[in-house]
């Protein structure tokens, strides 16, 4: 009887395999997702035409591994990035800058604002081993292994009008603007460092050998 039951189950079972590479096809990207974006969707610019705006994303490496990432953008030669790339650690987070120029509206249009753009920006990221140096040419060497995070949208926002996206996008900035500051500055200086005094503890006696030396000569010219 069990045996019977076992071939009526063999061809439902056999209806059902095909879903398993299938599901795999449609979600390769969200099961190998690295790491969490902030905005998720959207990047948000004040609307300012004639100027080169800002805006900023936050990225962390929510994987247990080294992670690397790369910005790409349909729009690149009003668009760049800072940092394009980098190499995030297992936990780390980073507020990556988006700089965009902003042309003037032609023949009286009207300013795109709180609306999506055409112009999009795509965020890639790839496992790598610790010790890794950073090089663009690490997405084209392993195609296969690289995930696209996220398509992210431009859209502007009326720098006049207050909203909590303007608001956020503000705190953003100032946390990028800070973290930049602190790399520039030089370590802090503990003090001198123990080979320096090893040195100095050596030219010290060094002298203080010669000096004897001399006044033993001295000693031995009087006698």
């Amino acid at each position: 009887m069990a045996t019977a039951d076992r071939h009526k189950r063999q061809p439902s079972d056999r209806k059902l395999g095909w879903l398993c590479p299938f599901t795999k096809s449609i979600f390769p990207a969200w099961r190998r997702r690295r790491l969490r974006l902030d905005p998720a969707s959207k990047l948000y610019f004040p609307y300012e035409p004639g100027k080169q705006a800002k805006s900023a994303v936050r990225m962390k490496n929510t994987s247990k591994s080294y992670v690397a990432f790369k910005f790409q953008t349909t729009a690149p030669k009003s668009c760049y990035m800072r940092p394009p790339g980098g190499i995030l650690t297992p936990g780390e987070i980073l507020i990556a800058t988006v700089f965009k120029f902003i042309e003037l509206p032609e023949n009286n249009e009207k300013p795109i604002v709180d609306q999506k753009t055409k112009v999009k920006f795509k965020i890639v990221s790839l496992k790598v081993k610790e010790g890794t140096d950073y090089v663009p040419e690490l997405f084209d060497e392993q195609k296969d292994q690289v995930t696209v995070e996220r398509t992210l949208r431009v859209v502007f926002l009326d720098p006049e009008r207050p909203s909590p996206a303007l608001d956020k996008l503000k705190r953003q900035l100032a946390q990028a603007e800070a973290a930049a500051e602190a790399d520039k500055k030089p370590p802090v200086d503990t003090g001198p460092k123990v080979v320096g005094e090893g040195l100095i503890v050596d030219e010290w006696k060094e002298r203080r050998e010669r000096y004897l030396a001399q006044q033993q000569v001295e000693v031995v010219d009087s006698v």
